[in-house]
C-alpha cells in the first residue's frame, strides 16, 4: 500500500514531535502493509510556516538519513497538506511549496467552515495553472457535510479526492463517517490515507482500513483507492475510477 497523506516529518507541525516518534509511524506503516509513504506537513501560513525552504529540507534530510540507518526498507517522498489561500496558485508555480513527489498532484485542504465558492475559485487557479488538487478529508468538512453534492462538483472538475482512515472507521464522528460512506457510494473518492500525526490514536497503520474496504465493498476498490491510485500519484499519472454517480 502507498500512504499519500502522512505527518511523519517531526516538529514541523501538529504531527511527530520527535525522530523517534517518526521512525516508529514509519515501522508502524510497514508492519501494516504499507511501502510507500509521502510526508505531508502542515502549510498552513501564519499557523505552520512549511514551504519549500532549507529549514524544511533539512527536517526532510534527517528523517530520511535516519529512517536508512534504521535499516527500515520503506520509500519516501516529499509532499505538503495545504491550506487553501489566494497566494497558492502563484506559488506553486514559483515552486514555493512541495508537490506531492513532485508531480502536477498537490494535496489541498479547507478550512472547516469555507465558502464552498471560494474553494472553487481557488482550485479553478490550480488547475488553470496545470496543476492537480487532491482534496484532503472532504467528509470532515462542515460545509461539506451539509452538501456533499460540492464534492461530486470538484471530482467533474478533474480533482482527486482523498477519505482518511479515521473517518471510515469512525473516530471522526458520526457525521463524517456517513458522509464518507456516501462519497465511496457515489464514487467520488480516489484514494484512502491515514493523515497520521502520532503512534497512540492518529497511526499509520493502513491494514485496518484495507480490510474494511474489502468487507464493505471488494477487493478491487480497496485496490484502487490503496495502491493504484496512490501509485499514480506517485508517478504524476491520470487517476481512475468507477463513473461518478451525481447527487439528487
Amino acid at each position: 500500500m502507498i500512504d499519500i497523506h502522512c505527518h511523519i516529518l517531526s516538529q514541523v507541525d501538529d504531527g511527530s514531535d520527535s525522530l523517534d516518534m517518526s521512525l516508529e509511524m514509519i515501522a508502524t506503516a510497514y508492519d501494516s502493509g504499507v511501502r510507500s509513504m509521502i510526508a505531508t506537513p502542515h502549510c498552513y501560513p501564519g499557523l505552520y510556516d512549511n514551504f519549500a525552504d532549507p529549514y524544511l529540507q533539512q527536517a526532510w534530510d534527517e528523517l530520511y538519513a535516519a529512517v536508512h540507518a534504521a535499516g527500515i526498507p520503506m520509500h519516501l517522498y516529499q509532499g505538503m497538506e495545504i491550506l487553501a489561500f489566494d497566494e497558492l496558485p502563484v506559488l506553486l508555480q514559483e515552486g514555493g511549496v512541495w508537490t506531492l513527489n513532485g508531480t502536477p498532484y498537490f494535496l489541498i485542504e479547507f478550512n472547516f467552515n469555507e465558502d464552498p465558492s471560494y474553494c472553487k475559485k481557488i482550485l479553478s487557479a490550480c488547475i488553470a495553472a496545470g496543476y492537480r488538487p487532491i482534496i484532503a478529508h472532504p467528509a470532515r468538512y462542515f460545509f461539506v457535510q451539509e452538501d456533499p453534492s460540492v464534492v461530486y462538483e470538484w471530482y467533474m472538475m478533474g480533482c482527486g479526492i482523498q477519505l482518511n482512515k479515521g473517518t471510515l472507521l469512525k473516530r471522526n464522528g458520526h457525521r463524517a463517517y456517513e458522509i464518507g460512506r456516501s462519497l465511496l457510494r457515489h464514487h467520488l473518492v480516489s484514494c484512502v490515507a491515514s493523515d497520521a500525526h502520532e503512534t497512540a490514536m492518529r497511526t499509520t497503520d493502513l491494514d485496518e482500513v484495507r480490510e474494511y474496504l474489502i468487507n464493505e465493498y471488494n477487493e478491487e476498490y480497496a485496490y484502487m483507492l490503496l495502491e493504484e491510485n496512490p501509485s499514480r500519484i506517485l508517478e504524476g499519472k491520470k487517476l481512475v475510477g468507477y463513473t461518478p454517480r451525481a447527487y439528487k
